[in-house]
C-alpha cells in the first residue's frame, strides 16, 4: 500500500508553505487489513492507539498524535506507515532529529513509499544536512510529478550547497506545477541574486579594470543617486573601443536624471548617430519631449520603439515613465490607446511597476531566422528576431554570435536565454568579461522579476516588507527602508531578519543608539548569529566603546567568508587602540581585502612605524595610495550582497 497525504486548504504548515498543507487521513481499515492483523488483543490495543492518534491529529494536537505512535511502533515497529505517521508529527512538532529517524526508518523498511523519501528530505535540508537530502528528494519528485513540494525543497538545498543553476531549475519546475506558489518565486529571487554575487566576484577578482566591470559599477552607482562618481566612470567606458552596447545613452539617460537637459540631447543624438540599433536612445529622447511638453511627439518615438520589439520595449518602459508627472503618465497612456496593439497595455503596466520591472516576453515565432539576418535584425533593433536567428548559437556558434545574442536577447527582454548566452561567452577567455557583464545584468533583473511576482502574490507580508526594506537600503533610501523594516515588524514582532535589517538601516543613516536598541534584540533570540553580532561591534566602535565591541566581533569570525575582512579589519582596530599592536597589525593583514579607499592600509602603516618597521610602513602607504587610485576599479555591484545580508534563502 502506497501512503500519499491529502491535500488540505487550511492556512498554516510548519513546512512554510500554506497550501501544502498536511491532512493526512490515516485510513485505518486498511492499514490493518494489508499487515493482517488478526483479533489477538494487541491487534485491539494498536487500533485503539490509531485511532486516538487520529482524533489528537484532527484536532492539530500534534504531540499527543507523536505520543500515540510512538506507543504504536512499539507494537509493531516492522509496519512502515506507522513509522512515516509517527515522522510526521515529529515534524509538526518541531522534533526534526526525532522525524529524521522515524522517517529513516520508514524509508528503510520501505523505500517506495513517498511520504518519508519527501519529509525525510525536508527534514535534512531544515537541519543543514542538504547533500544528504537530494537523493531522497529526487526520488520523491520521480514519484509525484504534480506535487511542488519536493522541487521547491530540492531548489532550497541546491541553494544552501551553491549549486545555483539547479536550484534555479527546480524552482522554474516548482513554478511551473504551482504559479502562485509565493515561496518558489521568492527563492527563485534569491538564488538569481546569488548568482549576480557570485560573477560578481569573479568580475572584481579577474576583470577589475574592464570597461564591463566599470559600466556595472557605474549603473550600481546610479541606483544609489551617487551621479558624479557614475559621470567619471561612464566617460572613461565610453572612451573605450570595447564596450556594452548603448553606453552614450546610458550616459544621456544619466545626464536627464540630473537635469542637464542639453547635455541629456547630445549624448543621445551621438549614440544615435553612432550606433542607430540602440532603442534606448528612441526612449530618452521620448522622455526629453514629454518634459518639454510635446506628448504627441513623444508618443511617436515610444510607438517606433514597441513596433521594433515589444520585449525591449516591456522590459524598459517604466524607466521612462519613472519620476515623470502623473498628468503626463496619464497623457501618453491615453495616447498609446490609439495605436490599438498593445502598447497602452504594457504602458499602464510600467506606470504600475514602481518596484520592479516586470518583463512580459511576447511568444517566440516559430519560424526561425536564418543566421545572416541576425546582424541585419540587430542594426535595426529588431532584438528579438535577431535572438530568435541566433539561439542555437549558445552551444555551438563562434564569439561573434554569442556576443551578439547575449545583447540581443538582453535587450528583448529573454533573460534566461541571455543569462545562457553570457555563461557561455565567459568560457571564452578573450570575452569572460562581456560573459559576465550580460549574466550579471540578466540574472539581475531576473532576481527582481521572481521577487516582483512574490510581492504579487504576498503584497502585504513581512516578507514582502523585508525585500522592500533591503531594495531601499542598497539605494541608501534609509528612511524607506526604515519604514518598511517596521511595517515589517507591525505583522511579525519578532523576525530576525526584519529586525537585522532595520538595526542595519539605522547603523547606516548614523543612527547608532537606534541601531544598537535594535540589533541587540535579535542577539536575544539568536546570541550567535554572525552578522548582527558584526554589526553590533562596529556599532559600538562608532561610540568608541572598543572593549565592549570586541566580544561581538569574536562571534563575527563566524560570519560568511566574504564578510570576514571586514571583521578581521574591526578587530585590527579593537586592538590597536588596546595597545595590543601586534595582534592589530595581524588582524588588519587579514582585512586587508576590505580596504576601499585605502584608510585600512594607512592605518598599519602607523602600527608598523610605532613598531620601528618603516620598510613595512613604507610599502603600506604605497599600498594605500594605489588603492585610493584604484578605488572606484575595485568593485562591481553591491546588489546581491545588500540582500543576502537580511534575506535568508527559505523563508
Amino acid at each position: 500500500m502506497h501512503f500519499r497525504p491529502g491535500r488540505c486548504s487550511s492556512p498554516g504548515s510548519s513546512t512554510g508553505d500554506a497550501s501544502l498543507k498536511l491532512c493526512l487521513p490515516l485510513l485505518l481499515l486498511l492499514l490493518l487489513a494489508s499487515y493482517g492483523f488478526g483479533q489477538q488483543e494487541s491487534s485491539s490495543q494498536l487500533e485503539s492507539i490509531l485511532a486516538a492518534a487520529q482524533q489528537a491529529q484532527s484536532s492539530n494536537n500534534y504531540a499527543a498524535a507523536a505520543a500515540d505512535y510512538k506507543e504504536a511502533v512499539k507494537l509493531r515497529s516492522d509496519v512502515p506507515e506507522l513509522w512515516a505517521n509517527l515522522g510526521l508529527m515529529q515534524h509538526e512538532i518541531g522534533d526534526y532529529a526525532g522525524a529524521i529517524q522515524s522517517l529513516g526508518e520508514a524509508h528503510r523498511l520501505k523505500p517506495s513509499l513517498y511520504v518519508p523519501n519527501l519529509f525525510l528530505g525536508v527534514d535534512l535540508v531544515h537541519t543543514g544536512r542538504a547533500k544528504e537530502a537530494v537523493s531522497v528528494l529526487l526520488t520523491a519528485e520521480r514519484m509525484n510529478d504534480h506535487d511542488p513540494l519536493p522541487s521547491l525543497t530540492l531548489g532550497r538545498a541546491y541553494t544552501s550547497l551553491g549549486e545555483y543553476p539547479l536550484a534555479a531549475q527546480q524552482l522554474r519546475r516548482t513554478i511551473h506545477i504551482d504559479p502562485k506558489q509565493s515561496s518558489a518565486w521568492f527563492a527563485l529571487g534569491i538564488v538569481y541574486l546569488r548568482e549576480v554575487e557570485t560573477d560578481s566576484r569573479t568580475m572584481t577578482s579577474r576583470e577589475p579594470d574592464s570597461t564591463y566591470a566599470k559600466a556595472l559599477f557605474a549603473e550600481a552607482l546610479v541606483k544609489q543617486s551617487r551621479y558624479k562618481e557614475a559621470a567619471d566612470l561612464y566617460r572613461s567606458v565610453v572612451a573605450s573601443s570595447d564596450q556594452p552596447a548603448c553606453m552614450r545613452a546610458e550616459v544621456g539617460w544619466l545626464d536627464l536624471r540630473q537635469g542637464n537637459i542639453d547635455a541629456a540631447a547630445q549624448a543621445f543624438r551621438a549614440e544615435r548617430e553612432a550606433h542607430p540599433e540602440c532603442t534606448l536612445t528612441m526612449l530618452g529622447e521620448a522622455r526629453l519631449l514629454v518634459d518639454s511638453g510635446d506628448r504627441k511627439a513623444a508618443i511617436q518615438l515610444l510607438q517606433q520603439a514597441w513596433t521594433r520589439d515589444e520585449g525591449f520595449f516591456r522590459a524598459n518602459a517604466a524607466d521612462v515613465l519613472a519620476g515623470m508627472k502623473s498628468e503626463d503618465v496619464e497623457g501618453l497612456v491615453n495616447l498609446a490607446g490609439a495605436s490599438g496593439d498593445g502598447m497602452r497595455e504594457a504602458m499602464k503596466q510600467a506606470a504600475q511597476d514602481t518596484q520592479f520591472v516586470e518583463t512580459s516576453i511576447p511568444a517566440a515565432s516559430a519560424a526561425r531566422q536564418s543566421l545572416a539576418s541576425a546582424k541585419l535584425a540587430f542594426q535595426d533593433g529588431r532584438y528579438q528576431q535577431c535572438a530568435e536567428a541566433l539561439r542555437g548559437t549558445v552551444s555551438s556558434g563562434n564569439a561573434n554570435q554569442i556576443r551578439t545574442l547575449a545583447a540581443c536577447a538582453y535587450f528583448s527582454g529573454e533573460d534566461e536565454l541571455a543569462a545562457e548566452a553570457g555563461d557561455a561567452l565567459r568560457a571564452l577567455p578573450e570575452h569572460s568579461s562581456a560573459g559576465l557583464y550580460w549574466s550579471i545584468k540578466a540574472h539581475e533583473r531576473l532576481s527582481m522579476n521572481a521577487l516582483a511576482h512574490f510581492q504579487q502574490l504576498e503584497p502585504n507580508s513581512a516578507r514582502s516588507h523585508i525585500l522592500l526594506g533591503d531594495i531601499y537600503r542598497q539605494r541608501e533610501r534609509y528612511d524607506d527602508a526604515q519604514k518598511e523594516y517596521s511595517l515589517a515588524l507591525t505583522i511579525s514582532p519578532d523576525d530576525p531578519a526584519a529586525l537585522l535589517g532595520l538595526a542595519s538601516a539605522y547603523f547606516d543613516d548614523a543612527k547608532i543608539d537606534e541601531a544598537i536598541g535594535t540589533a541587540q534584540k535579535v542577539l536575544v533570540k539568536e546570541p550567535g548569529d554572525p552578522e548582527t553580532n558584526v554589526l553590533m561591534g562596529e556599532a559600538l566602535i562608532s561610540q568608541h566603546k572598543y572593549s565592549d565591541a570586541e566580544p561581538y566581533l569574536q562571534k563575527g569570525l563566524n560570519a560568511k567568508p566574504q564578510m570576514l575582512p571586514h571583521v578581521h579589519a574591526l578587530l585590527g582596530e579593537v586592538y590597536a587602540v588596546q595597545g595590543k599592536t601586534e595582534q592589530a597589525i595581524a588582524q588588519m593583514k587579514m582585512g586587508l581585502d576590505s580596504d576601499e579607499d585605502g584608510g585600512l592600509h594607512y592605518q598599519l602603516a602607523r602600527l608598523y612605524s610605532k613598531t620601528g618597521d618603516k620598510a613595512d610602513a613604507e610599502v603600506a602607504i604605497v599600498q594605500m595610495k594605489a588603492r585610493q587610485q584604484q578605488r572606484r576599479k575595485a568593485a562591481v555591484t553591491a546588489v546581491a550582497d545588500s540582500h543576502s545580508s537580511s534575506l535568508g534563502d527559505e523563508p
